[in-house]
């Protein structure tokens, strides 16, 4: 699917409220502010220090050694924001006053069970924040592309190393909105670019159709 990121970000966007302290994780999640309702504000935060993130600076009023976001790009406090000690910014996270955190994901599961840190054997910098913004955010939010090249990414049960256990709420794709409940994952809205069988057929993991299915919005 073609604009599959931009359909993505889109429904993302219509799970936050106005005055939400959110963290974006890098990638696609960061596309979301881009299409917020009107009069939706967010406090956007990010871990290694700034709380109230304003709009990317300029080359011009960038400072790109100093100040970046946690996905090293250069970022800036907005003007009623703040540059924070990062034992403060996790602080904040892992004392719950984070009311949702925006991820992508390499695998996520039946069970809410999330990796998205690393692939054995190939180099990363590390996990960041993730593992306590999982466990610390009120709700955790994966917003990713279906399918992985044709291979399944959502699955009946994670086979890389784990982030966390049963912190996913919400599986945001292109194909649809899945929610992790007690009874398995829930399909809850459908793109009707596609049929219940196909998005059935692209997710390892058992579907639970919602008496309530929805067009996806």
């Amino acid at each position: 699917m073609e604009n599959a990121k931009s359909v993505i970000a889109a429904r993302v966007a219509k799970e936050l409220k106005d005055g939400d302290v959110v963290n974006l994780g890098i990638g696609l999640p960061t596309m979301v502010p881009s299409y917020l309702p009107e009069g939706v504000n967010l406090v956007l935060q990010s871990e290694n220090g700034i709380i109230g993130t304003g709009t990317k600076p300029t080359p011009e009023t960038a400072d790109p050694i100093h100040i970046t976001d946690a996905g090293g790009q250069p970022a800036v406090a907005s003007p009623t924001g703040a540059y924070i000690d990062s034992t403060v910014s996790f602080g904040l996270i892992r004392g719950g006053h984070v009311d949702c955190t925006i991820l992508g994901a390499l695998e996520v599961d039946q069970e809410g069970n999330l990796a998205n840190w690393i692939i054995p054997g190939k180099k990363v910098p590390g996990m960041g924040g993730a593992m306590d913004l999982v466990v610390g955010a009120k709700k955790v939010i994966v917003a990713m592309e279906h399918t992985a090249k044709g291979s399944y990414k959502i699955l009946k049960k994670c086979s890389l190393p784990l982030t966390a256990i049963n912190c996913v709420d919400l599986i945001v794709t292109e194909m649809g909105v899945l929610e992790v409940t007690p009874k398995g994952l829930v399909l809850k809205e459908y793109n009707p670019e596609f049929t219940v069988k196909q998005i059935q057929e692209a997710t390892e993991a058992e579907l639970v159709i919602s008496d309530d299915l929805k067009k996806m919005s």
